[in-house]
């Protein structure tokens, strides 16, 4: 099914002051440490999950619904997010904010997927999103790209397996979130790891990159195997040539939820939403906000 809408020095005794917890949630912070500390994402959780091939060292950031520790038997749906050091505390408190008023989305294990310790963003989103070598001409000399398939290889191995393990995720029911290198990604996962996840959030999808290689690779790709996906995609009004951008993807967008709509079938749901006022830089959170509404819409009465 395809529906189509447009519409960033403390002191020492600072550092190390203890964390006021919750005895509903034994560890989990509720206050932040102040004196001059880092703000912190209170009651999450950081884990280092390296990647034996490369030797890079990633970070998964993690949250948990409040009621887990109240609800030892239930499993939660789990949403990991590329691009975490911006999308983890964003997506964390658009999703708190939406059952202020009543439970709007289902309760939920967020991760954070983060950079490569001691990378900068653009250096390792370039390498790690990206499915071939062929970047942009804007890129500088000494960028590398085209590890999207390796870095697959590495959650599919490594960093859901680390959750699996850890915390009592619905393996079910594994969502992803991307915006623009990040959505390219998901593209990938889509078409060359179906069985990794089950549902999608691809934010501007960067499908100009080495002229529309995604679709050349899901021409290449066959039918689609029968396993129930949804996918949420959303694109700014203002992406395209017609606004001053260097590429149209409001129109790429559109092409390829047709694409993957064909070739899908009954199996695969899709919805892209074309949202208005908006750019590149300024879609991301009201794409978000979209896009946890339509995985995650709680059941009603």
């Amino acid at each position: 099914m395809v529906a189509l809408s447009a519409c960033k020095g403390a002191p020492d005794e600072a550092a190390t002051a203890p964390p006021q917890t919750t005895a509903a949630q034994p560890g989990a912070v509720t206050a932040q440490r102040g004196e001059g500390a880092p703000y912190e994402v209170l009651g999450s959780e950081v884990w280092d999950v390296p990647d034996p091939v490369s030797g890079r060292n990633y970070q998964m950031f993690v949250a948990l619904p409040a009621g887990y520790a109240d609800n030892p038997d239930k499993r939660y749906p789990v949403l990991y997010v590329t691009d975490a050091d911006y999308a983890f505390p964003l997506v964390w408190q658009m999703a708190r904010r939406l059952n202020v008023e009543g439970r709007k989305i289902e309760d939920f294990i967020l991760v954070g997927l983060s950079y490569a310790k001691g990378e900068g963003g653009m250096q390792s989103r370039r390498r790690d999103y990206t499915p071939t070598a062929n970047g942009p001409s804007s890129s500088p000399a000494d960028a590398v790209h085209g590890g999207a398939g390796a870095y697959i290889t590495y959650l599919e191995t490594q960093a859901l397996p680390f959750m699996a393990k850890r915390y009592r995720t619905d393996e079910t029911r594994r969502m992803f979130l991307g915006h623009s290198y990040g959505a390219l990604l998901g593209t990938q996962v889509m078409l060359e790891r179906p069985q990794l996840f089950s549902a999608y959030i691809l934010g501007s999808p960067s499908y100009w990159f080495d002229k529309q290689v995604m679709e050349r690779r899901l021409a290449q790709a066959g039918k689609a195997p029968e396993l129930p996906v949804r996918a949420y995609m959303y694109v700014g009004e203002y992406e395209s040539v017609q606004h001053g951008g260097d590429a149209d993807m409001v129109v790429d967008a559109q092409r390829m939820i047709g694409l993957l709509g064909a070739r899908g079938g009954r199996s695969l749901q899709l919805k892209l939403d074309v949202l208005n006022d908006e750019d590149h830089l300024s879609v991301a959170p009201r794409g978000f906000m979209h896009g946890l509404k339509y995985l995650l819409a709680a059941p009603q009465g």
